[in-house]
């Protein structure tokens, strides 16, 4: 089974997937280039790609039979919403390479897929499938209850403007992985707060594959 995982991160949602499937072949394609080596070391039986993973699926999208995509949410985030007066910051277009996303797979994508980001401060522009803070928008159902668990330990910044170590020490234990490693430009906190939890993609990936092998099944019969 050749699963894409885009805009791959660390692999919070990819995690657990051989524990539901042992053979499969995952491709990752991640733009940054210390999160995707550390991917790596964290998935070494994965093909690891630096790329724009938007432009990676127009071009590749036929090769595989699952395709999961967590496109980034802060355009999109209620939080940066909120933070604009109070933080300063200026209002800034919604990334509609989400929408084009989904609107592609959902046209073009013979496979199963999953679109994973944020509830957004407006309406969504397509019906999604709203679990915990999360939208999914997929071309199968999805449970009420997907395992998500939630991470309770979120704090405020200091007087320093600063986060204190005790909420990424919390995010390094929820989700069994030590950030610190990470050396590279975007904050260390800013990447444990939007890893996927594993227990939700294990659950989807489970419910996906289900589906996919009912399919074939019933293919293989009519011959």
């Amino acid at each position: 089974m050749k699963i894409l995982n885009l805009y791959a991160c660390l692999g919070g949602n990819r995690y657990k997937w051989n524990e539901v499937k042992n053979d499969i072949e995952v491709t990752a394609v991640e733009l940054d280039d210390e999160l995707a080596k550390l991917y790596q070391e964290r998935f070494p039986n994965d093909k690891v790609i630096v790329a724009d993973a938007h432009q990676y699926l127009l071009d590749h999208y036929k090769e595989f039979d699952f395709i999961w995509s967590s496109p980034p949410c802060p355009s999109h985030s209620r939080a940066r919403y909120w933070g604009i007066g109070a933080n300063g910051k200026n209002p800034i277009y919604p990334d509609l390479k989400l929408y084009e996303e989904i609107i592609f797979l959902e046209n073009h994508f013979k496979g199963k897929y999953v679109v994973e980001n944020v509830t957004p401060y407006y309406q969504p522009l397509k019906p999604a499938q709203k679990r915990g803070r999360h939208l999914y928008w997929t071309n199968f159902n999805l449970p009420n209850n997907i395992n998500e668990r939630t991470f309770k330990g979120l704090c405020q910044r200091t007087k320093a403007n600063k986060y204190d170590g005790n909420e990424l020490d919390g995010l390094c234990e929820f989700h069994n992985y030590n950030f610190k490693k990470y050396n590279g430009k975007q904050t260390k906190i800013k990447i444990a707060r939007n890893l996927v939890d594993y227990e939700a993609g294990k659950t989807i990936f489970e419910i996906a594959l289900g589906i996919i092998n009912k399919q074939n099944a019933e293919q293989q019969s009519l011959f």
